[in-house]
């Protein structure tokens, strides 16, 4: 076994990683760029080396850099991660001329199906299904006009070399295809290296279902079950689940062997996923196989007892699968939320700055999976874990940290496992109440809103359900009104708790004690709730609405997570104060919140609302990031729909077009400037 690894990554894989080759009695190497010097992994890592600037392309897919660090540091292996060199047959080439082990598959394979084209054709040979397409390499975007109208509209536009949703536009007209291609080669360059593109036929409410395969170096072959990906914005996974509430053995079956026999074909060893997209009918297609770790690979560890990172190791190593295909089984249901540093009420748009609070819920092991701190193999026909629930949360980041705008916007991925679907979504519920972050704007209303929605809970979701269920955007979770009540009551009872403490202030006039009353209006969100609250020791009961709400915590001013009991069932509050009152957030709902006297309320009744400024006649930008190119001039008349600039921002372009018809008075940005958040890119007469 090796002594020592280096971790070509960063973030919470690079973490990830250490923390199984802790528990392996392996040493660690961490690389770092400028933008990562303070970075959790770089902390939690034995050595540490300075890899280059900030950019990714200067430095984490720079080979010449890892290798140098790999000499400085006489490490024996190197950990890819995934994303950046993962998938670089160069990189893996050059560690093994350097006598150096590659933690993944043969160079060969990962030439064989890191690139999409080769890929596709190689599993037509093995008798894989395939989405129709055109393979051979594109020329401009003139071609791929021609070829998207060939195929048929929809297309998918994607590099060969992508990933992580990079490099992929969906195309419905000749525009679309244009710019498409355009902005996907650009992203392919700018992330991969590598700026080729194919175009394939767009499977309409398709599912995105991939099964885990693993393999070793003596022709064992395993596959580990499915994951369902199928809830994504912008072809990027936002949340998966393992297994697939759509699949049944029979196709779930069918589709490991295929995933196997293409492994097989291939010489795999190691952990790799093969993608499919299947439509109603379970009919399934080949989509991609990525010959790395995948991001959502903590699902298939918690139902399987399988750490993916440690048989990774070991069979680089030499050493043989320690199981067979009949000793895996289906343990449980686990769901992973991707906790994104993407602001949903701004079209989920990047978000970068200083994380001032990040406190995750409490982490506990689902039952006897997890033994002596490490992970450990399901037995054949094994029960599922005697535990209720387990919590489990990747991250890379921590409290007082920045997140930039040079890398993915991930915070973390917040994983939930429970021995039934139900009880997973209940968990995932309570785990995303209970996660506070502050600093930045990010994705976690989103996310509660998700768990409580209906169609995902039923599972019949599809890779448009985000599309479809929120087309104008996320404006936070709606709220049935008995939910309402319950905080309206716990809203009271905290300020209540809050006013109490206030009357205890030193330095008070003589003869002028201050008294609590029973009577006050809450309002939640311009909604009023007139209540009344009786208290006594154990906590205080609250009329609201003629009902009779019991309120139970242990609440006090200035903590910024209350955990009560409303009526019998738990009730999970973010508090923040506001100018006059408090902001509350729970379920993917925020809630601005006054409690005033009845007096106070009818007053403020009468005040005139303020309204935001007028910026109709600017084109602002939504997000910090690096103007790529102008599209129009002063004196331009523009249509509506029309793209007027590219904004890139954590390694994706971001096109913005014109919301009507008008004419463009003044430019105030260039391509290659640096933008902040609401600078004014061009204003319209």
């Amino acid at each position: 076994m090796f002594k020592k690894i280096l971790i070509a990554n960063r973030g919470e894989i690079a973490c990830r990683v250490i923390k199984t080759a802790r528990t392996m009695g392996i040493a660690t190497v961490a690389v770092y760029s400028d933008a990562d010097r303070n970075a959790l992994h770089v902390r939690m890592a034995d050595e540490a080396v300075h890899i280059g600037p900030s950019p990714a392309n200067q430095s984490y897919i720079v080979i010449d850099r890892i290798m140098d660090a790999v000499r400085r540091t006489g490490a024996e292996a190197v950990h890819p991660g995934y994303g950046f060199l993962s998938e670089n047959m160069k990189f893996a080439e050059a560690l093994e001329k350097e006598g150096v082990v590659f933690i993944g598959p043969p160079s060969t394979a990962i030439e064989a199906m890191g690139d999409k084209i080769t890929s596709k054709k190689i599993a037509q040979e093995a008798g894989v299904s395939t989405v129709p397409g055109y393979m051979g390499l594109i020329a401009d975007a003139d071609e791929a006009v021609r070829i998207s109208a060939q195929i048929g509209y929809p297309v998918m536009i994607k590099a060969s070399a992508g990933g992580g949703g990079k490099g992929m536009r969906i195309a419905w007209n000749d525009q679309e295809a244009r710019e498409g291609f355009d902005s996907s080669r650009n992203e392919a360059a700018s992330s991969f290296g590598d700026d080729r593109i194919f175009i394939e036929k767009f499977v309409t409410q398709p599912r995105h279902i991939e099964i885990q395969v693993l393999a070793d170096k003596h022709g064992n072959c395993v596959y580990l079950h499915e994951r369902e990906c199928s809830i994504q914005r912008r072809n990027q996974k936002v949340i998966e689940e393992a297994p697939s509430p759509f699949l049944d053995a029979a196709t779930r079956r069918a589709m490991g062997e295929q995933a196997v026999a293409l492994a097989k074909a291939v010489g795999y060893a190691s952990a790799g996923t093969v993608e499919f997209i299947v439509d109603a009918n379970k009919v399934f297609y080949f989509l991609e196989m990525n010959t790395r770790l995948q991001v959502e690979h903590p699902v298939t560890e918690l139902i399987s007892g399988v750490d993916l990172v440690e048989q990774m190791i070991r069979v680089a190593a030499g050493e043989r699968l320690p199981f067979a295909q009949d000793d895996l089984s289906i343990n449980g249901w686990a769901i992973e939320s991707r906790l994104y540093a993407e602001d949903p009420y701004r079209n989920f748009l990047p978000s970068i700055g200083r994380l001032t609070r990040y406190r995750p819920p409490v982490e506990t092991a689902a039952g006897p999976l997890l033994e002596a701190g490490k992970w450990v193999p399901a037995q054949p026909g094994g029960q599922p874990p005697a535990a209720s629930t387990g919590v489990r949360n990747d991250t890379g980041v921590y409290e007082g940290g920045e997140i930039s705008m040079f890398y993915d916007p991930m915070i973390a991925k917040l994983c939930t496992w429970a021995p039934t679907r139900e009880g997973a979504i209940e968990a995932m519920r309570t785990a995303l109440d209970g996660f506070e972050v502050e600093g930045i704007g990010h994705n976690l209303p989103f996310l509660s809103a998700v768990m409580d929605h209906p169609r995902f809970v039923s599972g019949d979701i599809s890779t448009a359900f985000i599309a479809e269920e929120y087309p104008d955007g996320f404006q936070g979770a709606t709220l049935a009104e008995s939910e309402l009540e319950r905080i309206a009551a716990a809203a009271a009872a905290m300020h209540r708790v809050a006013e109490i403490r206030r009357t205890q202030i030193t330095g008070r006039l003589d003869n002028h004690e201050r008294r609590v009353g029973e009577r006050w209006v809450v309002t939640l969100n311009g909604q009023e709730y007139p209540v009344r609250v009786r208290a006594d020791r154990a906590g205080s009961t609250v009329e609201v609405n003629g009902r009779d709400l019991r309120v139970e915590s242990d609440w006090r001013p200035g903590q910024s997570l209350a955990q009560l009991m409303v009526d019998g069932a738990p009730l999970a509050l973010k508090v923040d104060r506001i100018p006059a009152g408090l902001r509350l957030r729970t379920r993917g709902a925020e809630l601005k919140t006054r409690i005033r006297r009845p007096r106070s309320a009818e007053l403020a009744r009468l005040m005139p609302e303020k309204l935001p400024p007028d910026t109709s006649k600017f084109l602002l930008c939504p997000m910090p990031g690096l103007v790529v190119r102008i599209n129009v001039a002063a004196g331009d008349e523009v249509q509506e729909g029309q793209a007027l600039a590219t904004v890139e921002a954590m390694k994706m372009e971001n096109i913005l077009r014109a919301e009507r018809k008008g004419v463009v008075k003044s430019v105030s940005a260039e391509a290659g400037q640096s933008l902040k958040v609401d600078d004014v890119i061009m204003e319209f007469e």
